[in-house]
């Protein structure tokens, strides 16, 4: 970008000036781009403060500093907040005291750990070191000074590289930030605001439905906004609605004893890696539909959601090239309505040995790792029980780990099926988009930003909202704020700066907007 579209603090101050919000007779408060463009910067510092403490959950004494420094953070703008126990990983709980019972009451969820890192993949001195970067004209990614995100001219395409700077503390900043920018403008938010942090959704989230119950009143909430995920790939603002579900299965298919040579028992004793493979072959068609029976029959879908997922602004050739791929399977009309359906993946499998190691044997067992996306509709013990009919209508009889004596006397075709039990943070979830917190986002949103929100009917990952919406029997809309080539989980994570100050201006306005 050049220095000429660069945007200078002054100069959103001086544009700001102008663009009055009126609060009383005489009186006028800050626009909402001024706001957050001058407390964004303001916060930067802080931001970077956070991101220098290691949060991977596999190490509670990490998790109960963030906790610590978060909350110090929220008592700092007024929060009363505390730690909720967790087996030494504790979650944080934040109020705004004074709850008016005529308002709505939002609960804000985030999580404040990180995915692990490997320090050598990173191209700086360490993830936890935050690092500004700008691209070159080569489109490579050049270290600046960290001071000049602490400046006056800051290019908003400029990039902040360090674990969790997307996922998900950059979000937790810009809700700070918010709260910094409301205080100035001497607003109260439009509606009662409670937070939870999550302290372990980086490992699914396997207590959060307990931590919930255990403070059920605490949480009492309208609504859940979740503060995570990546934007649409066009970066408008974006609200989505649901996410699939995940269920997990081990199919092995057993064929001798034990590993036999090729040339004197090939056409003789059947290969289970061949079985195997025509068994996943008979799952789908070539156009990649699943032809297990039934299996997409609860999926209904009207027209008011096909005309919703259609005006999403998926540039679909775009994907395709980035993908690699010349053409997408035949699922549904278009990569959101797919999203929708149930999904049957071949995640990874194995048979004898490859390259350098392999030899000429026929394999005594061939195992495939399975993942079943679930949606509403289809929940994972009614795919895993369609999966497990599929598999004894090819001739298959299934047996509990390995097969005995006795059942290789009497079947020819022996398999197991093995499943793993799907806890609540791997459910799919998902709220009606025409849903009054659905009304209330989209009303600020296209105030906010002065354009029609991206509406994500349902995403194709998972997120723990399946086990807080069970437990607090409440509507949620996952709400993204940050860009969505951010490296998300792997290494060289990093924050668009323009996506941190448009996210601080879309709470702003969010917090403003009557419920």
């Amino acid at each position: 970008m050049s220095g000429s579209e660069k945007f200078s603090l002054k100069q959103a101050l001086l544009i700001g000036a102008c663009m009055f919000l009126p609060v009383q007779a005489g009186a006028a408060s800050p626009s909402t781009d001024t706001l957050a463009a001058k407390h964004a910067s303001a916060n930067y510092k802080e931001f970077v403060e956070l991101l220098a403490l290691p949060n991977d959950a596999v190490v509670p004494a990490d998790i109960q500093k963030n906790v610590a420094w978060l909350e110090q953070a929220f008592q700092k703008r007024g929060f009363q907040a505390r730690a909720l126990a967790n087996n030494g990983k504790p979650m944080l709980f934040a109020e705004l005291p004074g709850a008016d019972p005529a308002k709505k009451t939002i609960l804000f969820y985030a999580h404040l750990d990180g995915q692990s890192v490997t320090p050598q993949q990173w191209k700086q001195k360490s993830p936890w070191d935050a690092t500004l970067k700008q691209k070159t004209d080569k489109g490579e990614w050049e270290t600046i000074p960290l001071e000049k995100l602490y400046g006056e001219q800051v290019d908003p395409d400029w990039r902040l590289f360090a674990r969790s700077s997307s996922d998900d503390k950059g979000p937790i900043m810009m809700l700070l930030t918010a709260f910094d920018a409301l205080k100035e403008a001497g607003q109260k938010p439009s509606v009662n605001v409670k937070i939870i942090l999550d302290s372990e959704e980086e490992k699914g989230s396997p207590s959060l439905g307990e931590v919930i119950r255990q403070n059920a009143e605490l949480l009492k909430n309208d609504a859940l906004l979740v503060l995570d995920g990546p934007m649409h790939q066009s970066n408008k603002p974006t609200l989505v609605f649901g996410n699939r579900g995940v269920a997990q299965a081990t199919l092995t298919v057993f064929g001798a004893k034990q590993g036999l040579h090729s040339g004197h028992f090939g056409n003789y004793s059947a290969n289970p890696a061949m079985r195997l493979a025509q068994l996943l072959a008979s799952m789908k068609d070539e156009n990649g539909r699943v032809t297990i029976p039934g299996y997409y029959d609860s999926v209904k879908i009207d027209a008011a959601a096909e005309k919703i997922m259609a005006a999403v602004p998926d540039d679909e050739a775009a994907l395709r090239k980035r993908l690699g791929i010349a053409q997408a399977e035949k699922v549904g009309k278009n990569y959101q309505e797919a999203l929708q359906y149930p999904s049957l993946n071949v995640r990874g499998m194995a048979a004898g040995d490859v390259g350098a190691k392999a030899r000429t044997i026929i394999p005594e067992s061939a195992v495939a790792e399975l993942d079943l996306r679930t949606v509403p509709e289809t929940p994972p013990e009614q795919l895993i029980g369609m999966l497990k009919k599929h598999i004894e209508a090819q001739g298959y009889h299934l047996v509990q780990g390995n097969p005995t004596d006795e059942d290789r006397a009497r079947y020819d075709k022996l398999a197991s099926l093995a499943s793993e039990e799907v806890s609540a943070s791997s459910s799919a979830a998902r709220t009606d988009m025409q849903a009054p917190v659905g009304d209330w986002l989209y009303r600020s949103f296209k105030a906010t930003y002065g354009e029609e929100p991206v509406r994500i009917r349902m995403m194709g990952g998972t997120v723990p909202t399946g086990a807080a919406v069970e437990a607090l029997k409440v509507p949620f809309v996952i709400v993204p704020l940050v860009n969505a080539d951010n490296n998300q989980h792997s290494y060289d994570e990093n924050l668009r700066v323009g996506n941190f100050v448009s996210g601080v201006k879309g709470l702003i306005g969010l917090l403003q907007q009557p419920f």
